[in-house]
């Protein structure tokens, strides 16, 4: 991704978001400017209108961490923007070479470890997924509930892809606009991180290309984390699931996440679960069965 054009993007995207009133400013006559003018959040943010308008402009290499802090409060950014706005001013000061040969060098694997953890919870769905959204190892409770994403021939056990290339995401999340709008968000903040990650920026781009409601939040510049919560499918084979879960990122590569679902004790969720396992069982030895044949 470019940048200055990134930057530019956020800033004035977050700008144009806060009004007068809310930043506790007098309004006088017509306003022309969607939300606050820049010599506003300039003076919010302590700054002079000419360096905040650099800023704004994509210009973040050696702005200082107090800056930054006074420009996230004047633009009321959340946590999750914060530390956006951080990783744009690092990669802009990022040195090119360096930052292409950190990129090149990473090449998250799955290991063992993680692997017989996932094996060792037979009645909770678990996988492994990097910040591309590609779902690098599941159990086969986990293979079971995500059973659309696997068989869908587009989505290459991608859930990003599935998301929204595939029509059948929407019956499958029950929330699908929330879904989506996260894994957006997820996806600019993981972009920022990694600009230089060639398979992240080749899935934006056919994502941009082929998805005209990705097309359309892409170009909101919000930015997201996945936290834990519920998440509510229709699955095709045991019906409505409304399962908790909890993502846990590894210590030796924060782009690699553990998901784990689970459903409250004595609820219909968790007897869709042992449904679910029944179905994966059956369909397992129905597979082995014409293997063998």
């Amino acid at each position: 991704m470019d940048n200055r054009s990134e930057i530019r993007e956020f800033l004035t995207s977050r700008r144009a978001k806060i009004t007068p009133e809310q930043a506790g400013l007098p309004v006088y006559g017509t306003r022309r400017v969607k939300g606050l003018r820049r010599s506003e959040i300039a003076m919010l943010a302590g700054v002079s209108v000419e360096y905040y308008t650099r800023m704004e402009r994509g210009s973040l290499a050696g702005v200082s961490d107090a800056v930054l802090d006074a420009l996230g409060t004047a633009l009321r950014l959340d946590d999750t923007e914060r530390a956006h706005l951080y990783d744009l001013a690092r990669a802009s000061s990022a040195k090119p070479a360096r930052a292409r040969r950190t990129a090149a060098s990473r090449r998250p694997a799955v290991r063992a470890g993680v692997g017989r953890m996932l094996e060792a919870m037979p009645t909770l769905p678990a996988f492994v997924t990097n910040h591309r959204f590609d779902i690098l190892l599941a159990n086969p409770l986990g293979r079971a509930l995500y059973a659309p994403v696997f068989e869908d021939g587009t989505a290459q056990s991608n859930t990003a892809r599935f998301c929204f290339l595939s029509p059948a995401a929407r019956q499958f999340y029950v929330d699908w606009d929330q879904i989506a709008q996260t894994a957006v968000g997820a996806l600019r903040v993981a972009a920022t991180k990694d600009p230089y990650d060639r398979e992240l920026s080749n899935l934006i781009g056919e994502l941009s290309t082929r998805s005209d409601a990705f097309r359309v939040m892409w170009g909101a510049h919000d930015v997201r984390v996945f936290r834990d919560g519920t998440k509510r499918f229709r699955h095709p084979a045991v019906g409505r699931l409304d399962l908790d879960h909890e993502t846990m990122f590894l210590a030796a590569d924060e782009q690699i996440g553990v998901a784990v679902y689970s459903a409250v004790p004595a609820s219909t969720a968790e007897d869709g679960l042992k449904l679910l396992a029944s179905w994966a069982a059956t369909t397992e030895e129905t597979a082995s069965a014409d293997t063998d044949s």
